[in-house]
């Protein structure tokens, strides 16, 4: 552990261990609605999403030296291949699909090892990258107004919790602005009796997940593998969201490598025990930019934190009454902290936009990913898409290769 990160640790821990706690739960809060959805879309285990993603991110954090504060997810990406295969095949030989879109990462991992870095981020600059990070935000712009549509004055409520929490509080409370959205929020919900815990009195207290065990068959893995070669891509833009936040680079130290290898173990593992696959989460990376607090335990916290209401319904069921505006209203600010960590990006190194070539790179990526267009590859039996950040990047990449400087 080098002196620079040992420094922000000592200095990070003088919060003491309920502050860390808590600001662990933020964060907790925060990928708990997009990490049960892709599980009640597809059918698969809300338990079993939970725990895997606690799991998966404890296990991203010890192959990447517990240095990139990441929470890995329920990934978005997979859920039209896991519905067509667990329709055709079965949903355990989706999950097999699933296992092995996690070895891709795995090869690739090893690659990057094997030749450096160096040869995947030169496909990556400034130009390309601020791009696809303000993408990574805005894409998630209709997830957040469509939930705050629910109910818009509560969406209000927790909105101008944040921005009052982040604005005009000091101390320990100045770090929490979410965690303190969400429970002022929930208590003005109660008030109003907008929470039904009929839910919550029937789960119970304890209970094991239901798991199910992937199976293999050549054509669903023709279908969901194939999905990696997409989410690659949206791993690299995350990875390098974390870091341009955190001012870190983490395609370095811990290296990419690592966080390729950490994403795809978390991801076969999940899905060999009937979870979906993960992903590192731009919500949390939100909070990342809104709180300044860097420090990866903190996603720890947040890990266990899945792993405990994956062993406990009721806290689940608790949790699950959180109204979907009250979140809506919240994501608003998180969600555009990421686009705008995007702008820093661009300022930061000095992109220069009097150029028409740094114009059309950065025009073509923001409408390509952001317009609603794909493109499908038949694959066996089955096709996947390029869509959204993915195709977005992609040509934005091409484009930076082909047209001269």
């Amino acid at each position: 552990m080098d002196s620079q990160y040992r420094q922000e640790v000592v200095d990070y821990t003088k919060q003491g261990i309920p502050q860390t706690i808590v600001l662990g739960l933020q964060h907790g809060f925060t990928m708990f609605s997009a990490t049960v959805l892709v599980p009640i879309i597809t059918g698969l285990d809300i338990s079993v999403a939970l725990l895997m993603a606690g799991i998966g991110t404890l296990l991203f954090h010890f192959i990447t030296k517990n240095r990139v504060p990441a929470f890995l997810g329920s990934s978005f990406a997979f859920i039209a291949p896991i519905i067509l295969v667990s329709e055709k095949f079965g949903m355990p030989y989706a999950l097999g699909g699933i296992v092995a879109a996690g070895m891709i990462y795995l090869l690739l991992s090893f690659l990057v090892s094997q030749f450096g870095p160096e040869r995947i981020i030169a496909f990556f600059p400034p130009v390309v990258t601020g791009p696809v990070i303000m993408v990574i935000g805005l894409k998630l712009a209709p997830t957040a107004i469509s939930m705050a549509n629910e109910n818009w004055w509560l969406a209000l409520v927790g909105f101008v919790v944040v921005v009052l929490v982040s604005t005009f509080t000091r101390g320990f409370l100045k770090v929490i602005p979410v965690l303190m959205g969400i429970v002022l929020g929930y208590i003005v919900a109660i008030i109003f009796g907008m929470i039904d815990f009929r839910s919550v009195a029937e789960a119970k207290w304890l209970g094991f997940p239901q798991f199910t065990i992937a199976r293999f068959n050549w054509n669903a893995l023709m279908i969901i593998a194939p999905v990696a070669i997409v989410t690659v891509i949206e791993h690299i833009g995350d990875v390098l969201a974390i870091g341009s936040t955190v001012k870190k680079d983490f395609v370095k130290d811990p290296g990419l490598h690592r966080t390729l290898l950490g994403d795809g173990l978390a991801t076969s593992v999940s899905a060999f025990f009937g979870g979906p696959a993960n992903t590192t989460y731009s919500e949390n990376t939100g909070v990342l930019a809104l709180t300044k607090v860097y420090n990866p335990i903190v996603m720890r916290i947040a890990a266990v934190f899945a792993i405990v209401i994956g062993l406990i319904p009721k806290l689940g069921a608790i949790i699950a009454t959180i109204p979907g505006a009250l979140i809506g209203g919240i994501s608003i600010i998180l969600f555009g902290m990421i686009a705008a960590v995007g702008v820093r990006t661009v300022v930061e190194n000095n992109v220069n936009f009097e150029k028409p070539r740094n114009l059309i790179i950065a025009a073509t990526i923001l409408i390509l990913s952001l317009g609603g267009v794909s493109i499908p590859i038949s694959l066996g039996n089955g096709q996947i898409e390029i869509e959204g950040m993915a195709l977005g990047a992609l040509v934005g990449i091409i484009l930076n290769k082909v047209m001269p400087e």
